[in-house]
C-alpha cells in the first residue's frame, strides 16, 4: 500500500484529505508543521508528499527544498494562495503538481492517482533513448546530458520522455494535458507551458543539443 504524508496546519483540511485518500486505498499520515514532518523523515519516507505552502514556522516551499535535497519523491502543493507566482515557484522548486484552495478532494485523488500511474516501473524491454548528447533511461527514470544526470520532477521526466520516444512529432497542448495530467484535469494548458519552460531551462543550462521547439498555435515538438 502506497503511503502519502500530508502537511497542513488546519486539522479539518488534514482530516478531509486523509478521509478521501484512505477511501482511495492509500495509507495516510498527517502533520501540522514542516518541523513535525522533518522529524518523521529521520525514520522513514513516504511515497508522496502533499504540502500546504502557508505553514507556521518553515513554509511548504522551504520544506520542498529540503525534500528535494535528498529525495525524488513526488510533491503536490495545496495552498490558499493561488497567485501564479506561488504556483510557478512551487513547481520550479520540484513540485509535481499544484492545487489552489478551495479544491475538490476528488480532484486531489485524481491527481495523486495520475502521478502514481505514470511512475509504474517501465518494462524491462525498454532501452535507453539517445538523442544528441541527451540519453533517457526509462527503467531508472533518469536523464543525462553528456553523461551528467539532470534532475527532473516526475511530470517533467514523463513529459520529456513522451517527446523523446517520437522526436520530430508535434504534440498539441490538449493531447499533452490528456496524456500527462489526465482527461479530467480541470486546469488550463498553462500547466503544459510552465512544464516546458522548466525543462528547457534545465536542458539549456547543460547545453543539451535536442531542442523543444514551439509549434505556433498548436503545441511542441522535440527537434534533434
Amino acid at each position: 500500500m502506497q503511503v502519502i504524508w500530508i502537511v497542513d496546519d488546519k486539522q479539518n483540511i488534514r482530516d478531509l484529505i486523509r478521509r478521501y485518500l484512505e477511501k482511495a486505498g492509500y495509507r495516510v499520515r498527517t502533520f501540522a508543521s514542516a518541523e513535525e514532518l522533518s522529524s518523521a523523515l529521520v525514520a522513514e519516507t513516504p511515497d508522496m508528499f502533499v504540502l500546504d505552502i502557508m505553514l507556521p514556522g518553515a513554509d511548504g516551499l522551504t520544506l520542498c527544498r529540503q525534500i528535494r535535497g535528498k529525495y525524488d519523491t513526488p510533491v503536490i502543493f495545496v495552498s490558499a494562495r493561488g497567485e501564479e507566482f506561488d504556483r510557478v515557484i512551487g513547481l520550479e522548486l520540484g513540485g509535481d503538481d499544484y492545487l489552489a484552495k478551495p479544491f475538490s478532494p476528488r480532484e486531489l485523488v485524481v491527481r495523486v492517482n495520475n502521478i502514481f500511474r505514470r511512475m509504474k516501473p517501465a518494462s524491462l524491454s525498454e532501452k535507453p533513448l539517445a538523442l544528441g548528447n541527451v540519453v533517457v533511461y526509462p527503467e531508472q527514470r533518469k536523464i543525462t546530458v553528456n553523461g551528467e544526470e539532470v534532475l527532473f520532477t516526475t511530470r517533467e521526466f514523463d513529459l520529456f520522455s513522451l517527446f523523446a520516444a517520437e522526436p520530430g512529432r508535434s504534440f498539441s497542448r490538449s493531447l499533452l494535458l490528456e496524456k500527462l495530467w489526465g482527461y479530467d484535469y480541470e486546469g488550463d494548458d498553462r500547466a503544459v507551458d510552465d512544464a516546458i519552460k522548466r525543462i528547457r531551462k534545465k536542458l539549456r543550462e547543460k547545453e543539451a543539443h535536442p531542442v523543444l521547439a514551439t509549434v505556433r498555435g498548436y503545441g511542441y515538438r522535440l527537434d534533434v
